[in-house]
This record gives structure tokens, C-alpha cells and sequence, in this order.
């Protein structure tokens, strides 16, 4: 029963490291960042990385993606798509082709050098809409649009990611999937999300009030949430882009206040607080005198290649500067997405051992990095706002 300990430390940690966060003006998922690497095997070393923290992370960015479709505008959603294309698109090049050309500056193989591109490719918006939230911001149409992008960069991820794995399988020895049925696949699941949120999350949260239990609609919403994620992840996407559109499929039905009520304890309360801690645990200092320089120069350029990059997509869609800072900053966390992604080549042995921790720890540095630049960001748009305003006055 160790674990019981071990979930004990983190709820207590990351309640005091949530609470002196806010004290001091910055966002509540640093301290929980924080917590997890010092609690983890970069400083103290009390807690590991565990099959247990594994999957209770998971279920927490799963409920938090949910919460974040469950008080999305849909109709703001489909507004924004096109910025969101444009965001995805411009920052899925900027850092494919800049980290690759950096790798190579380091001496890497080019398919390496390539696939440290893919890894990078990766947006983690979990923890942009976390700060987004704390901020009221989130159904603003620059959170609208980092939600929009983030489910087409996802996508995108995925199809580099399966493309350039399918094209190396014959050097890693690997079996791959054909591509054409993957396709298939999740367009079939784009389409059946269409169903979804018309006919089929209604009927059921409707069919829930037959039960004769108080929280049958939450329940049911569960079930939607966690059978979307599921399906995702079968079909190769991530089980967070499911859960997202499982909270918008939902958030159209009657019942979206009740659950919004209900699902936030759960997920505040246990899960979601172990997902942040969990991307600290990942930190490890080992061997980072060795290669230095090469996490200093690719923390740069990962940052400001996706800053840069969304930056500019919003920018092509007629955004003004403090709202495509705004935008390129809530796309720079790489998260859980590129940490999967990582794994993926590490398995593959697309990506040496040697180089493994180091892109572990910019990954973490990236998203470390990504509240205060959303919080900088978000301040200053409200500032030019407010001048616009009073100019007008």
C-alpha cells in the first residue's frame, strides 16, 4: 500500500506548492511542476516514476482536456478554425526544419536529427489550458484558437510521427501499420465525432436520468469521456483529443452545468495534480554537464520556433501582435505529447541513449517555460486592450 503514501505527498505538495504559486503571482501549475521535480529523481528522490503515477496522470490530462471541451464555444470553435489550421501548420514547419538544423550542428545522423524535429513538432496544451482557466480566458478567441490548433497539431504530430516511423521501420527492424488504414481510421473517427455531438451524447446523458442514482449524469458523462479518449488512442491519436471533443459533445447538452459542477473535484482533487507532478518526475540531471550546450540551444530554439511559429500562423489570420503573442505563447508546451513521442523512437531506437535524458529534460524545460510566457503574454494583451479601450473613450 505504498502508493497510498506516495499519492498522500503529492495532494499535500501540490496544495501548498498551488497556494504560495498564486501568493506570489505566478501560475499554480508551476509550483506543481516544481514539486515534481524536486520530489523526483532530479534533486530528493522520493518519488519514482511508477505504473501507478503513469496511469493516474493519464486520467488526469484526460479530465482536464475534457473540462476544457466542456466549457468550450462551439460556436467560437468552428469561428477559429481556420486560425487554428494556420497556427498548427506554420508551427508544425518552423520546428521540424529548425531543431533538425540544429541536431545536425551537433553532429547528428540525419535520421535522427529528422526525428528530434518530429519530437518537437508536439504541442501539450493541457497546461496552457490550466493557465488559460486560472487566467478566465479560455473561451476568449485566442484560447478558442490554442484549442482549435491544438487538435489539428495533434493530428499532424501523429502523421509525421507515422510517416517517418513507417519510412524507418526497415533500419529499426520494426513492424508498422499501414498508413492508409490509420487514415482511414481517424478520418472515420473525425466523422463518428459529428454523431457524437449531435445524437449520441444526448441520447445517453438523457438515459442517464432513468437511473435511480444522484450522480448517474456525471457517471455517464465519464463513460463518453473515457470511451472517446480510449477510441483515440486505439486509432493512434491521443486520448486527450477524444476527451476534448467528448467535453464539447457533452457541454451541448442540458446537463453541462451539473457536470462542470461535478467533474471539477474529481479531477482537482486526485488526478490532474498527479498529471503535473508526474511531467516534473521526468527531470533528471544526469549527465546534463555532458551535453549542455545542446540543451540550452534546442530549449531556445524549441521555445521560440513554436512561439515564433503560432505567433505567425495568427498573424496570417488577421490577429493583431498582443493576440498572436498570446496564441504563439499557449503553443509552446510540449508536455506529455512530446514525451510519448520520445518514447515511441526511444523504443524504435530512433533516438541513442545518450541523447534520450537530455531531450527529456528540454522537453520539461519547455514546459516549464510556457505558463510564464502565457501568463506575459496574456497581462500584456490585456494591457493594449485596455489602452485601445480608453483611446476610443
Amino acid at each position: 500500500m505504498a502508493f497510498l503514501g506516495i499519492l498522500c505527498l503529492i495532494l499535500l505538495t501540490t496544495l501548498l506548492a498551488g497556494h504560495f504559486s498564486r501568493k506570489l503571482g505566478v501560475p499554480a501549475v508551476i509550483g506543481q511542476l516544481l514539486v515534481g521535480i524536486v520530489l523526483g529523481p532530479a534533486i530528493l528522490g522520493w518519488i519514482q516514476p511508477s505504473s501507478f503515477i503513469h496511469d493516474f496522470s493519464e486520467i488526469g490530462v484526460i479530465l482536464l482536456m475534457f473540462m476544457a471541451g466542456l466549457e468550450s464555444d462551439i460556436g467560437l470553435l468552428k469561428r477559429y478554425l481556420r486560425p487554428g489550421i494556420l497556427v498548427a501548420m506554420v508551427g508544425v514547419v518552423l520546428p521540424l526544419g529548425l531543431v533538425t538544423l540544429v541536431s545536425l550542428w551537433f553532429h547528428f545522423s540525419l535520421l535522427l536529427a529528422v526525428f528530434m524535429g518530429v519530437i518537437f513538432t508536439a504541442t501539450s496544451v493541457s497546461i496552457s489550458v490550466e493557465v488559460l482557466r486560472e487566467l478566465n480566458i479560455l473561451d476568449s478567441k485566442e484560447g478558442t484558437t490554442i484549442l482549435a490548433a491544438a487538435v489539428v497539431d495533434d493530428v499532424l504530430s501523429v502523421i509525421i510521427l507515422s510517416v517517418f516511423v513507417s519510412i524507418s521501420g526497415e533500419n529499426t527492424g520494426g513492424n508498422t501499420p499501414s498508413l492508409l488504414i490509420g487514415f482511414v481510421e481517424q478520418i472515420l473517427y473525425f466523422i463518428g465525432i459529428y454523431f457524437v455531438v449531435k445524437w449520441i451524447a444526448p441520447f445517453l446523458m438523457h438515459l442517464s436520468q432513468r437511473f435511480l442514482l444522484g450522480a448517474a449524469a456525471t457517471i455517464m458523462s465519464l463513460v463518453i469521456c473515457l470511451s472517446m479518449a480510449y477510441l483515440a488512442d486505439l486509432i493512434g491519436l491521443s486520448a486527450v483529443v477524444g476527451s476534448f471533443f467528448a467535453g464539447i459533445a457533452v457541454g451541448q447538452t442540458p446537463y453541462k452545468a451539473e457536470i462542470d459542477h461535478n467533474m471539477e473535484p474529481i479531477g482537482y482533487a486526485v488526478f490532474i495534480p498527479v498529471f503535473f507532478v508526474s511531467i516534473g518526475l521526468e527531470m533528471n540531471f544526469k549527465g546534463m554537464s555532458d551535453a549542455l550546450w545542446f540543451i540550452i540551444v534546442l530549449t531556445i530554439v524549441a521555445t521560440l520556433t513554436k512561439l515564433i511559429g503560432g505567433g505567425l500562423g495568427a498573424r496570417l489570420a488577421g490577429f493583431d501582435l498582443a493576440s498572436s503573442y498570446t496564441v504563439g505563447a499557449g503553443m509552446i508546451s510540449r508536455g506529455e505529447m512530446a514525451l510519448i513521442i520520445a518514447q515511441i523512437g526511444y523504443e524504435a531506437k530512433l533516438i541513442a541513449p545518450e541523447y534520450y535524458s537530455a531531450t527529456i529534460i528540454v522537453i520539461v524545460l519547455t514546459t516549464l517555460v510556457a505558463p510564464f510566457l502565457l501568463k506575459h503574454a496574456a497581462a500584456r494583451q490585456i494591457q493594449v486592450q485596455g489602452q485601445v479601450k480608453s483611446h476610443e473613450n
